[in-house]
């Protein structure tokens, strides 16, 4: 394993190495290259402002018109940037600077040839001008202008073919150099394996024992899950079988009781006008019993919805709906299709939209809610939303067990629970229950 690594740790220094060399020499070369070009450019820029200026100097000459000076006028300009550029390029190369001054020499007595006949010309001095332009001066100083410019020119060719030579040797150098650091690296890789190859069995038994206890794990809570949620559902069950039970109990005992005691009283009172005070006793104990009456149909109500296996889960979440809106003063609007659940299902239903209006009225502050049940032949929808602050979904709080037990009695009915809200924007709660043509 350290031989291995060594080698690594070399090829890798190797190679930094060779390509830090390779960079390096590749940079000076292509600084060298562009300089060349550049260099090569100005010079040809240059020629080209010369001859620019030749030719306005000519047309104005022959024309006496000021527009046709104006390219003479440019490129004059034009010349002196180019001098200075190319004085900064040959910078520390005496051989250059040396053709370049030159150069500028040539330049200079061409402009000031050019600059005469012109100044000749606006002064109304027809032979002078005349003959300034038929003396050879201005045709030798153009022959040595392209003469110093075609030698310069062909030292920045020579310059640029030695960098592009260079930069073809420092691609060469990085090739063999990789190719070495490539068979170096092959030779820890193998070294590498050889050394791995015995490791890597002792890995896969520990692996496979991980595996078969990790599967063990897994396995067990699975079966505990399972478990958990079978005492769960068999819990919901039995409250809401005892819910029913507590209810017809209310319903049939307690109920007799005081529609018995209410008709006592009633035959008490008709028998008792001639006493008011009696009277008076007996109307507020009729109203005592009236409002244990209400209580009752309210307790047996909440316990077991007598609207559900009477008037059906609509006209059930209807009431609902109305009961929570004129409780709350919340604006609460119903959308309800008619929809073909089983009697567990629809309790279902019936108790996520119960709980879901119970928690709008403690914690949503909300101002609007909406009940929405859809039928979709295979399955239902049942939907209910609010305005109110909403909250973190992420976040909730542990303790709080209403959502928990919402999601479980719809998912131990095959269906599923959907909660989306965001803070400051509601919520909206979604359930999806298969109906019996499903």
């Amino acid at each position: 394993m350290a031989l291995s690594l060594t080698l690594a740790a070399l090829a890798a220094l190797a190679l930094v190495g060779i390509n830090e060399a390779g960079y390096s020499r590749s940079h000076q070369a292509l600084q060298e290259v562009g300089d060349a070009q550049q260099a090569r450019t100005v010079l040809n820029l240059m020629l080209q402002n010369v001859l620019d200026a030749e030719t306005g100097q000519r047309g104005f000459l022959l024309t006496g018109e000021a527009r046709y000076r104006e390219p003479y006028d440019v490129a004059v300009k034009q010349v002196d940037g180019n001098l200075a550029a190319l004085q900064a390029l040959y910078a520390g190369r005496p051989n250059e600077l040396a053709r370049l001054g030159e150069l500028a020499k040539h330049v200079s007595r061409k402009l000031a040839e050019m600059e005469m006949s012109v100044r000749l010309r606006q002064a109304g001095s027809e032979d002078a001008w005349k003959f300034v332009i038929t003396t050879d001066v201005g045709r030798e100083e153009m022959d040595a202008i392209r003469n110093q410019v075609g030698a310069l020119i062909s030292s920045s060719n020579e310059e640029l073919n030695r960098g592009q030579a260079q930069i073809a040797s420092s691609l060469r150098f990085g090739r063999i150099g990789i190719a070495l650091v490539a068979l170096a690296g092959l030779l820890a890789f193998y070294l590498y394996l050889r050394q791995t190859h015995a490791l890597r069995s002792i890995g896969e038994r520990q692996q496979e024992a991980l595996q078969r206890e990790r599967n063990a794990l897994e396995g067990e809570v699975r079966e505990r899950t399972a478990t958990l949620g079978e005492l769960a559902t068999h819990l919901q069950q039995v409250r809401e079988t005892e819910r029913g039970f507590l209810a017809r109990e209310l319903h049939d005992e307690l109920g007799s009781l005081l529609t018995a005691a209410k008709l006592d009283v009633a035959r008490l009172k008709s028998r008792l006008n001639d006493a008011p005070d009696a009277a008076q006793r007996l109307q507020h104990l009729n109203e005592l019993l009236n409002s244990g009456i209400a209580l009752k149909r309210r307790i047996i109500e909440d316990l077991r919805p007598s609207s559900l296996s009477n008037l059906g889960l609509v006209a059930s979440l209807e009431i609902l709906g109305r009961e929570f809106a004129e409780q709350s003063g919340m604006e609460v609007e119903m959308v309800l299709e008619p929809v073909d659940l089983d009697e567990s299902n629809q309790l279902t239903a019936y108790r996520m939209v119960q709980e879901s209006l119970t928690n709008i009225g403690k914690y949503a502050q909300a101002t609007e809610a909406s009940i929405v049940m859809k039928n979709y032949g295979n399955h239902a929808v049942i939907e209910v939303m609010d305005n109110g602050k909403g909250f973190d979904t992420q976040r909730a709080r542990p303790s709080t067990h209403g959502l928990a037990g919402m999601r479980h009695r719809v998912e131990a009915a095959k269906g599923k629970l959907t909660i989306a809200s965001t803070p400051g924007q509601g919520t909206h709660l979604s359930a999806i229950l298969p109906s019996l043509r499903g």
